[in-house]
């Protein structure tokens, strides 16, 4: 629940720091007084888009901070999911924005994307403002209702897996028919280059070796020549072999009387057998390079359907030659085996399609018992809010596979004995919706095990013993280990809350600025007085607003 609300610098409040306890709270003032401003503080806290205008005039930046106890409701997965520190009993979100726009967030002083923010957000607390009720409108929320409340969730979780499978496999398909026709309509040209390539025998390298042997023979003289006169060097007549042979001769013939020569004997030696070996060499490649005008031809003549293929597939080498006709191959023994593999896709895609059917089925059934409970439960809460005649069902129709199954719901609502039910959203008043949607609520709220419900005017289009009935609805909702927040410009609602604050403006030298207090007994007497008389508050009145504030006080 939420513990503690700090807001600096956001919009017009200056610095505002309050706690809150379990139970259910109220929250008063005038139309104005900046109810909607601390909501929308909320709301930047939840991961709500940040509007650089919310700083307050003349300053930098503004700071959002909420202090939450989350021992009883098992996040902690959540928190090890995004690596994050878990405190249960004082986990702080923070939402910085600063006047360029920029904005930050923190869960328990981690850096955080907002997604994570609001994800973490939207467990923490629901904000029911009067745009949710167009809620009623969408089929969506509708059957969301109805499998809040169905006990058994493995169902709808396994359908949503296989219709992920059945959607994920029917893509394959309409992809694999869509390739194979394509190819289809080129398969003569597939097939044309396909032949090209394999004609041409192409190997791996084989360019290179090519480029190689080109390069050889057109230089041949050139290269024969030089090959020459380096065997010459080496191995001819005053060449450095013989050279090296002259002057081995000459140390081994002192090594006698100098020992030091016989080493360097060896060496050169060892020298001179070495050279003698390259000079061999060189003299076999001299025989090797020889000149071969056919030979060349040929080479160019391979060499040229090497480069007209790479420049006509825009490739840079043969490897790539190789890896295109690889596919080629491919892509003609899936024509070639177009209809097997679109017949094995198709049986995969119709057994998918049958199991979801089968499985929608039992989620249908599950849903119908949920939908009774429903009705049985809304009409029970909506007759003692005025509505003594009210007539609710959960209409169900079968519609196409879809990701939530193959049930169309919706809410049909007839608040008196000679009209017709009709969907809920054509035929309530606001006041009616308004209950409707707090009995939704309530109703939910158990199944759903959010720790901070907060109500925006959910009493709008209700008075007497219709808001006192209302009242006691939220004040129920918040002993069941949950914290309900309500703002209100109703006395009786206010009169009932465990907890009061009030929202008021003032004027001063920088301007308007707003202000959250939590009211004492008496403060809370002179404020509901006040909103039973307005601003000029009678005796009766305030004897009115402590005979509100006894019943309530008898009533807990």
């Amino acid at each position: 629940m939420l513990k503690r609300l700090y807001i600096k610098h956001f919009t017009l409040i200056d610095e505002l720091d309050i706690t809150f306890d379990a139970g259910f709270s109220v929250i008063t003032g005038e139309t104005g007084a900046g109810k909607s401003i601390i909501l929308g503080a909320i709301g930047l806290l939840l991961g709500q888009r940040a509007d650089a205008k919310s700083v307050k005039n003349g300053h930098e930046r503004c700071v959002i901070e909420a202090h939450f106890d989350l021992s009883r409701y098992g996040l902690e997965p959540f928190f090890e999911s995004n690596d994050l520190d878990y405190d249960a009993t004082d986990t702080i979100l923070r939402r910085e924005l600063n006047i360029s726009g920029k904005s930050r967030a923190f869960i328990n002083d981690c850096p955080v994307g907002i997604a994570v923010l609001r994800e973490l957000g939207d467990q923490l607390m629901d904000i029911h403002s009067q745009h949710q009720n167009l809620l009623l409108k969408k089929e969506d929320f509708q059957l969301g209702v109805v499998d809040i409340l169905t006990p058994d969730k493995n169902t709808l979780t396994e359908y949503r897996s296989l219709y992920h499978e059945y959607q994920s496999v029917q893509r394959q398909l309409d992809e694999l028919r869509q390739n194979i026709d394509q190819q289809r309509d080129n398969e003569d040209f597939l097939r044309y280059q396909l032949q090209e390539l394999q004609q041409a025998g192409l190997s791996d390298g084989e360019q290179q070796e090519l480029e190689q042997k080109s390069e050889t023979m057109a230089h041949a003289e050139d290269i024969k020549g030089g090959l020459y006169q380096a065997f010459q060097l080496l191995d001819g007549d005053d060449g450095v072999v013989q050279r090296l042979r002259s002057i081995a001769h000459e140390l081994h013939a002192i090594e006698q009387v100098f020992p030091a020569a016989a080493e360097l004997a060896e060496r050169i030696d060892s020298t001179h057998i070495e050279l003698k070996d390259i000079a061999a060499e060189v003299e076999r490649h001299t025989d090797d390079v020889e000149f071969d005008p056919q030979e060349l031809e040929r080479i160019n003549e391979r060499l040229d359907t090497i480069y007209h293929l790479e420049k006509k597939h825009h490739v840079e080498d043969i490897g790539a030659l190789l890896v295109l006709q690889t596919q080629l191959e491919e892509q003609l023994s899936r024509i070639d085996h177009g209809d097997e593999l679109l017949h094995e896709m198709e049986e995969k895609t119709s057994a998918l399609k049958a199991q979801c059917e089968r499985v929608a089925w039992r989620l249908t059934t599950l849903r119908m018992e949920s939908a009774r409970q429903v009705e049985h439960e809304m009409c029970e809460r909506l007759v003692p809010l005025g509505m003594p005649h009210v007539r609710f069902k959960v209409s169900m129709e079968e519609k196409a596979l879809s990701a939530d199954g193959k049930d169309k719901v919706s809410f049909l609502f007839s608040a008196n004995t000679n009209t017709p039910m009709q969907p809920i959203s054509q035929v309530a008043s606001g006041g009616e919706i308004s209950r409707v949607m707090l009995s939704l609520k309530a109703m939910i709220s158990g199944a759903v095990k959010l720790p901070t419900i907060i109500f925006d005017e959910i009493d709008t289009g209700v008075s007497g013993k219709t808001a006192e009935q209302m009242a006691r609805i939220m004040h129920e909702m918040g002993e069941q280990e949950r914290q309900v927040i309500s703002i209100t410009h109703l006395p009786q609602i206010a009169a009932m809350g465990t907890h009061h604050y009030k929202v008021y403006k003032e004027e001063g030298s920088e301007g308007t600025t707003s202000h959250m207090v939590r009211l004492t007994d008496a403060e809370r007497v002179e404020e509901i007085a006040q909103m039973l008389s307005g601003n000029n508050v009678s005796a009766a009145a305030l004897e009115n607003a402590r005979e509100l504030m006894k019943i309530k006080r008898l009533e807990n």
